[in-house]
């Protein structure tokens, strides 16, 4: 299934976005969780909270399924 994430900003830090999507618990928890768990973003391997997620982006996360990037209304 995949879910949809609204931001309200031209883009959001893979970081910020694994703890809207309610996928980790705090900033501080990122990293480690980067390093633990495969995360696709449009099919390709990243690892780098601070990656740019665009409106349109797709997220895979192992374990927790794929989410899309949407602009809030």
């Amino acid at each position: 299934m995949n879910e949809e994430i609204g931001i309200n900003t031209e883009y959001i830090p893979l970081g910020k976005f694994l703890k809207l999507a309610n996928i980790v618990e705090s900033g501080g928890m990122v990293k480690i969780f980067l390093s633990e768990f495969e995360v696709l973003v449009n099919g390709e391997p990243d690892n780098r909270r601070g990656r740019k997620l665009y409106v349109g982006d797709t997220v895979e996360v192992e374990e927790f399924g794929s989410f899309t990037v949407v602009k809030e209304a």
